[in-house]
This record gives structure tokens, sequence and C-alpha cells, in this order.
């Protein structure tokens, strides 16, 4: 293991030059041509079964070790975000209003590399790595759509993978050091759409109108202060009402207002009692102000959740690999989502955080993933390409 960050600085000079060219050109959501074909043309000598997505750009690709053995996966997402780059990199964005603002561009390059590295060492392995190549992180369900097309079953009679693991990369977090933690690591995220309905009229006699902006204003509140009375503060629960509108001009009470947001939760029991407070509140403090209210919840990604065992045969892995101090347990979840979940419900396994701070950049106060300026630091897809190669020999020795 401990000549692994020494393969993986070897193929730095490939890792980087296949990130640079898919920063170039990003691709958002589960259809991304120019990404596929980029990966396919890294992967195109090595001795891989590889296997394209029919409904959308995913690529499969099985390396099958010397001896026969279990199969272990490993994911690389692919897509970028809607958004304008304005970062000063020399390959910057060449799309108008598209950014690898969450660092997918350096998953693909990490993952590609691992395949290289440890094509290099089919000997030593007794068993098959599934490389999963990914679209559609960004909120389009692209992990669903890639199991749904026979993902876990891509090894055919070897069966099913025992293992998963997917990094990701983090431009907060230290460069080269790997956070996880055990147990549910990322959040259930679901989105509500709220619309209010009372009667419109003039702004100057709202008694003669049934104005749905109070109502839709007390509903926020409510709903407030409902999840914190219901919902135990030990088993946390976020709702934040973003996006909010109503009426077209200053003398006139609208028909209706509108309202959406996200919820945020880290089991599924209270996922769904949020869901049930949510309607409730609306329907009755609706009828409260004379409104009715249509409430949509729209199921989105399941929380991650971490197996124990993979955790720790990670941390210990990446202790290994890249020296003790470079893992760390993180003390409690982040909110944020992530579609490897859907795996994650399938076969037991591990995400992790690799660390991707700029060289003399505070951590505290770097742009952050999702930034129009997030930048991250290259050398930290050494540590990335050797902790993936890393596992897969870990697991099949």
């Amino acid at each position: 293991m401990p000549d692994l960050s020494t393969q993986a600085r070897a193929l730095q000079p490939r890792t980087v030059a296949l990130r640079r060219a898919i920063h170039r050109r990003p691709e958002v959501g589960l259809h991304l041509p120019h990404t596929r074909d980029a990966v396919l043309d890294a992967l195109a000598d090595l001795p891989l079964q590889v296997h394209l997505g029919v409904g959308v750009s995913s690529v499969v690709a099985v390396l099958d070790g010397a001896r026969p053995g279990p199969t272990i996966l490993l994911r690389g997402d692919m897509d970028a975000l809607p958004m304008q780059e304005d970062t000063d990199l020399a390959f910057a964005s060449e799309v108008p209003g598209a950014m690898h603002a969450c660092g997918h561009d350096t998953h693909v390059a990490m993952l590609a590399s691992a395949a290289r590295l440890l094509a290099g060492r089919r000997g030593e392995l007794a068993g098959r790595v599934l490389f999963m190549f990914q679209p559609g992180e960004e909120g389009f369900h692209g992990a669903r759509y890639m199991i749904d097309e026979g993902l876990l079953d891509a090894t055919g009679p070897a069966g099913r993978p025992e293992r998963a693991y997917a990094l990701h990369i983090s431009a907060t977090i230290p460069s080269g050091e790997v956070h996880v933690r055990p147990g549910p690591l990322m959040a259930a995220a679901d989105t509500v759409r709220i619309t209010v309905r009372g009667r419109g009229g003039h702004a100057s006699a709202p008694h003669d109108a049934v104005d749905p902006v109070p109502a839709a204003a007390a509903m926020i509140g409510a709903m407030q202060t409902a999840i914190t009375r219901e919902v135990s503060a030990h088993d946390p629960a976020v709702l934040t009402i973003a996006h909010l509108t109503a009426g077209t001009t200053t003398n006139v009470i609208p028909e209706t207002a509108f309202m959406e947001g996200t919820i945020r939760t880290l089991s599924a029991p209270v996922r769904e009692r949020v869901r049930e407070i949510v309607r409730r509140v609306c329907r009755y403090t609706a009828l409260a102000h004379g409104c009715s209210a249509d409430v949509v919840v729209e199921p989105g990604y399941p929380v991650t959740v971490n197996d124990d065992g993979a955790v720790t045969t990670l941390a210990t892995l990446g202790r290994e690999v890249l020296g003790r101090g470079r893992v760390v347990t993180m003390p409690t979840p982040i909110l944020g989502a992530e579609d490897f979940s859907y795996v994650l419900e399938q076969v037991p396994g591990a995400l992790a955080f690799l660390g991707a701070c700029p060289a003399g950049v505070e951590p505290s106060v770097a742009p952050p993933n999702h930034s129009n300026r997030v930048v991250f630091d290259e050398a930290a897809m050494v540590s990335g390409v050797a902790v993936y190669a890393g596992l897969a020999l870990d697991a099949l020795r």
C-alpha cells in the first residue's frame, strides 16, 4: 500500500489533463456526451469491459482480476452546475452558464487514473472492480437511473458489489485530508411547493378580498415553530422556504401566493414526520385566513448512510496510504444531499470527503463547493487516486 501514492503521483499529469479537459467543457444533467467521450478515451487502452447507459450518459467499466472473488464498486460523478464560472483559471469553463463548481471533474479524473493504476496490478486482484461514471448527481437522480439500467448487475453471474465507495472533493478541507464518519453522513432532501389560494381585489379594500399573502407569511413562521416543537433536536430537521412570490403591483391583492423550499432530514421517520407537519400546518393556517393551500412535497435523495464496517476499512486504508494524521472523523453529519445514497441503500459502503483547499488559503475562508469562484488544489487528486486504488486492492487481496 505505501507505494500507491508514488504510483498515483506518476499518473498525475494524465489525471490533471483529463480533469482540465472536462472542466473546460462542463455539461449539466443526465446527458453528457462530451464528458462521456472523454472518459471513454481515457479508458480506451485498458483491459475493461465497458457498458454505456441507454437513457443517460453513464459509463460502467469492469476490471476483472487474475482470480475469482467479490466485486467492489467505485463511483465518480460527472455532471456540472448551471452557473457562470468567475475564476481566473487558465482552463476555466468555455461554456456560458455551466461550471464544474462541485469538483465532479476531479472525481472523473481520479477514478479514471485509479482504473489505470489497478489495471497495472490485476495480478493482485481476486475479484473485480466496477467503475461507476455517473451523470446527473446535481438533482437529477443519476445514480437511481443507473441502478434501474442494471448497474449493480453489470458483472453478471459474478455477483453484485459487496462494497461501494465514493470520494467527494471539498475546497474547505485541508488538501489531501480525508474526512468521514459512520452512520448518517448527508441528509435526505425533499422539495416542498405551496400554492396559497385566496380571492383577489383592490389593495385599498382588503375586507372585500381574501388576501393570500398574510396567510403565506403566517405559514412560514408556523412551519418553523412546529418543527422545533415536534421534532427532537437530537434528530435534526431543516426547512428553508427559499422562494416566495405573489402579486404584480402595489394596489392589487393577488389571487394566489406561491412559495417553495427544501426539507433536510437525517432519518426516515423524521423525514416523514416533517412532510406531515408541512401539509397539516399549511392546510389549517390557510383555513384560518379563509384561504386554501395546495401542498406538494417532491421526494429527493434519501439519507446518505455510511456502513460502519466500510468506514473502518476506509479510515484504516486511508491512514496506511496517506498517513495517520490525514484521516479525520467528522463530528457531525452535514445537511447537503448526495445521490450516492441510492447505491448505499443497496450495497454497504461509504462516501468520504477529500480535502482540496488551495495552497495559501485558509479552509474557513476558501470559496466553497457551488461557489462561482471555487478552486480546488489539483495536488489532492494524488491522494484520491491512491485511496480509490487502495480500497480495491484491500478488498480484493
